[in-house]
């Protein structure tokens, strides 16, 4: 096996490390020649194939129930004879740790107050009881099960696969049963996991852009740094020195003490914003919108406007699902490599329903207390935000007691899970790139964290939000398609599974 997985790593490597880095270089020589075709590139994506990231993510939604309430459930992570390999509220840490991320702490006040400064349907009156409502039920949907049923899927597959059928953990191997043994299929097996690792890379690079701007925010809000592009390549400088640091101490030392902190923090702040806030309001909003989101599941997972103008889906529905999907490899892998011993049904009750559960309260939480401010105390957050998107939690801090403590807290949780995630997408890229190896080269790991910052650094010099945006919708696209294969792959299997014998 080994001798044979040099070629492998080899072209992979090789071939998904070159294309990351010819972006880079596209993006610093000519930013705004990369930014007038990567524009064309999101349009073109966003028009066309809108409809396919909604039908798909909605299917993966359907898929999961499915096999939660079947017969299927029952069919273990592992041997039949395995049990978990972690407590139950052990693997609940992990997920929830799994279920935070930058994303959230930056979306949390960012999109309700977006969504209620410029309401998803356009007859809904702005800054108004109603747009209110509406803006937490849209970002409830954005955060629930959904983005979750795609992470959930490629954990399904990869544990299914690696513990069950005791192959390793590339996206290729997941395929395999279709393509069978042909001549063809080493090339092809090649081709997927470039593609994932492309994805992979994007979704990251899309995630630090999102914290690296808010940090910016941040220290524009705290002490006044100002908010350009240079700064930010100097953020992103930082960040990778930090984070390239964090590898070479392993997975056992640096990602798990900084995860230990990310958790402590982020759950400091929630707790101070949840009593210092409106705390009755928080409970009520937060009932409020479950009740909604549940009522306009169907809905809000299949619109499209067709009949009128407008890019409201697009900027926001279809972004989440392409980014999530995106990104879903490096959470997939993670979340597939606690769940050994789970039975499907447990994983994916406990994948669907933890880090989803989290999202929504973080959201009532802090947009809740934002949405408040606006509309019974006379404050001019959402203002602030459709300004500077970057500025939404600094903007609600300044509301609240102990401002300048919240605000020091949050850049320094931004910045703790900026260095989780990418010292953690750093090693499962390279796991990916070496033929699934569960301790890559050290130099792999720093060739592809360095690409990481450099990609991330040419997205926002090229176009800011935008081409992070963009980036997340072009690599998805290809990776969306393999996803609904390796469905299919995994279905095929399951029916072989004699269930009966389980137990």
């Amino acid at each position: 096996m080994k001798h044979s997985s040099k070629p492998r790593l080899n072209r992979v490597f090789y071939i998904s490390a070159s294309l990351i880095a010819l972006l880079v270089l596209f993006g610093a020589l000519s930013p705004t020649l990369f930014a007038e075709v990567a524009g064309t590139v999101f349009t073109f994506t966003t028009r066309s194939f809108g409809w396919f990231y909604l039908l798909s993510v909605f299917l993966f939604v359907l898929f999961l129930i499915f096999l939660a309430f079947s017969k299927y459930g029952k069919i273990r992570l592992g041997m039949d004879h395995d049990r978990p390999q972690y407590p139950f509220f052990t693997w609940i840490g992990m997920l929830f740790s799994a279920g935070f991320g930058v994303g959230l702490v930056f979306w949390g006040v960012a999109e309700p107050m977006s969504h209620f400064f410029t309401p998803p349907y356009a007859d809904t009156p702005e800054l108004t009881v109603e747009s209110a409502r509406l803006a937490m039920a849209y970002s409830f949907f954005h955060w629930g099960v959904s983005q979750w049923s795609v992470f959930a899927i490629v954990g399904l597959i990869i544990a299914y696969f690696q513990f069950r059928r005791n192959t390793d953990g590339r996206i290729s191997t997941s395929l395999s049963p279709l393509l069978k043994e042909k001549v063809y299929t080493r090339p092809i097996n090649q081709t997927i996991d470039i593609f994932a690792v492309i994805a992979t890379v994007m979704g990251v690079a899309t995630s630090l852009g999102l914290g690296v701007l808010q940090i910016n925010g941040g220290l524009n809000s705290v002490f006044g740094l100002p908010n350009t592009a240079l700064v930010q390549v100097l953020i992103i400088i930082v960040l990778t020195i930090l984070f390239l640091t964090s590898t070479t101490t392993g997975l056992d030392r640096g990602i798990k003490w900084l995860s230990n902190v990310n958790l402590g923090i982020a759950l400091v702040l929630m707790s101070f914003v949840f009593i210092a806030g409106p705390t009755v309001f928080i409970l009520e909003t937060f009932t409020l919108g479950l009740g909604d989101y549940l009522q306009n599941f169907i809905r809000y997972s299949l619109r499209l406007q067709p009949y009128q103008q407008g890019t409201w889906v697009q900027d926001w529905t279809i972004f989440y699902w392409a980014w999530a999907i995106a990104w879903s490899p490096f959470v997939g892998a993670f979340v597939a490599r606690v769940s050994r011993g789970r039975t499907i049904r447990e994983f994916i009750v406990g994948v669907l329903v933890v880090p989803p559960l989290i999202a929504l309260l973080w959201i009532a939480v802090f947009g809740g207390t934002a949405l408040h401010l606006d509309l019974f105390s006379g404050t001019s957050i959402a203002e602030a935000v459709d300004a500077d998107v970057t500025s939404a939690l600094f903007a609600t801090f300044a509301e609240l007691p102990l401002s300048f403590l919240l605000s020091v807290l949050s850049i320094l949780l931004i910045l703790t899970f900026l260095i989780t995630s990418a010292d953690s997408a750093t090693y499962i890229i390279s796991s990916m790139t070496t033929n699934g190896s569960l301790n890559p080269p050290l130099g792999v790991r720093i060739v592809w964290g360095v690409l990481l910052g450099g990609i991330a650094a040419v997205l926002l010099l090229a176009s800011g939000l935008e081409g992070l945006q963009t980036a997340s919708l072009i690599s998805a696209l290809p990776f969306t398609i393999i996803l609904l294969l390796m469905v299919y792959t995994l279905f095929s299997l399951l029916r072989k599974e004699n269930v009966k014998k389980i137990k």
